[in-house]
């Protein structure tokens, strides 16, 4: 745990009680601040009281008395309107950030109190809509096998306060949701860095110009930024950033660049300086860096060694032995002629297809809680779909969607659409065949997360 010491003394309150919550709630009375918590859920604060924590509701305390309200990252901050601890907060002026921020605040203290610059206690910060918690995972991995001391965590599922207080060489990788970013007002990582940009969390955000400029913030204040210049929103932060004398490092899949980081055919990683070409590895023997995608993430993580000087005798072995994220284009299992991929972190169409486009002869279960958009973008694959499962309740916009240009199961549930697409799969004489979990969907009508939908899907596959 890293004690939160900026608010010793003083009285502090906590909406959102998850388990990012009450990590932080612990971190803050370790430190010495006073924490009141709240949530609208009232099975949470009985829990957390029960817990021995001090809970009020917040429309009975003396905000005036109150330094800061810290927010979970779950809670709206700004749309579709302000939640009311917000408001309450804002009517007495008090400032609103969330777990991250206070982690930057304890990691600056710590290198003031050592005399240490930022390098000495690296911070990289991953974002993007699609590939973070896979790049923050890969990124973390080169790092333990150089041997170095690296803690990971945000958004990924550790929460921030939960990991070693900064010391000396201590690297932190942390993911970094557009939530988290917006309460992170002193946000200044040592590497940031920013993977793609397409519509996401607009609900949240009112629009997608508000939603790209948070992201921007995370890459415009880090010390050296690593962006992708594949999509036209990410190409204009680039050169926006650019302009204004920011050092950049670009990263490529669809083109090469003259300076930057990029990927030549399908397989092969190099960086490119001043019209030389330096090759940094092949992903050739690395089957779970399928896809267009992947190889976003692996150039951006091998950008992100090479800027911190980190080299590998064998990059391609190191490579080749990341076991990848659970969840992230999960091979489950083989049953004879048929592949079973979790790929239940797909929770927009942008994501699922990176999915869709690595493979052939897909039996594909999707659906759940959709996403504004939908799934129109997807219709290029439709052609290597063999058959639909959709569950949940965006079942009926998806079959309206894909019309009859694929057969449609209207499985509602997860268990039934995979026996289904079993029993079909079987069934196929093609040769080999997918049968993917990838729901272009939150999971919130019918699971509490991707986790536990990509769980349940990986504990049905393995009973079969």
């Amino acid at each position: 745990m890293i004690p939160v010491q900026c608010f010793r003394g003083k009285k502090i309150v906590l909406f959102g009680l998850g388990d990012s919550g009450l990590a932080t709630a612990r971190a803050l009375v370790a430190g010495g601040a006073a924490v009141i918590l709240w949530d609208d859920n009232t099975q949470a604060v009985t829990k957390a009281r029960e817990q021995g924590f001090d809970t009020k509701n917040l429309h009975d305390i003396a905000w005036k008395e109150t330094a800061a309200l810290i927010l979970s990252p779950g809670v709206p901050l700004t749309h579709p309107e302000p939640h009311w601890s917000v408001k309450l907060a804002a009517a007495h002026n008090v400032e609103v950030i969330g777990d991250i921020e206070l982690f930057v605040r304890e990691r600056n203290a710590f290198l003031q109190r050592k005399g240490l610059t930022a390098k000495d206690c690296p911070f990289i910060a991953i974002t993007g809509t699609n590939g973070k918690s896979t790049t923050t995972a890969l990124i973390t991995y080169l790092l333990s096998v150089a041997g170095y001391d690296v803690q990971m965590g945000g958004n990924i599922g550790t929460a921030i306060l939960l990991l070693e207080p900064p010391a000396d060489r201590r690297f932190y990788v942390i993911e970094c949701s557009s939530y988290q970013i917006d309460l992170t007002p002193s946000l200044v990582p040592t590497i940031g860095i920013l993977l793609n940009l397409t519509p996401d969390h607009i609900d949240r955000h009112g629009n997608f110009k508000h939603y790209a400029a948070i992201k921007e913030r995370l890459v415009e204040a880090a010390q050296t930024a690593i962006i992708s210049v594949d999509d036209i929103p990410c190409r204009k932060i680039y050169e926006c950033l650019k302009t204004k004398g920011k050092y950049i490092l670009p990263i490529a899949v669809g083109h090469s660049l003259q300076d930057g980081y990029f990927a030549e055919g399908k397989k092969m990683l190099v960086c490119g300086h001043d019209g030389s070409i330096e090759q940094l590895a092949s992903i050739k023997g690395a089957s779970l860096f399928r896809g267009i995608h992947n190889m976003q993430n692996v150039l951006a993580a091998l950008a992100c060694c090479h800027i911190l000087k980190i080299a590998f005798q064998d990059t391609d072995t190191v490579l080749a032995s990341f076991q990848g994220l659970s969840h992230r284009m999960e091979e489950v299992r083989r049953k004879e002629h048929i592949l079973f991929i979790n790929d239940s972190k797909a929770t927009n169409a942008e994501a699922a297809a990176s999915a869709l486009s690595v493979f052939d002869h897909i039996y594909w279960i999707a659906g759940g809680m959709p996403k504004e958009g939908g799934i129109h973008i997807l219709r290029e694959f439709f052609p290597k779909i063999r058959k639909a499962y959709l569950i949940g309740e965006a079942a009926a916009e998806f079959i309206h969607t894909i019309g009859k240009d694929v057969p449609v199961f209207l499985a509602d549930t997860l268990a039934n659409a995979l026996r289904q697409a079993v029993y079909d799969a079987t069934q196929d004489k093609v040769g080999d065949v997918v049968v993917l979990l990838s729901p272009a969907c939150a999971s919130f009508d019918q699971f509490a997360n991707y986790r536990e939908r990509g769980d349940m899907f990986r504990k049905f596959v393995q009973e079969l």
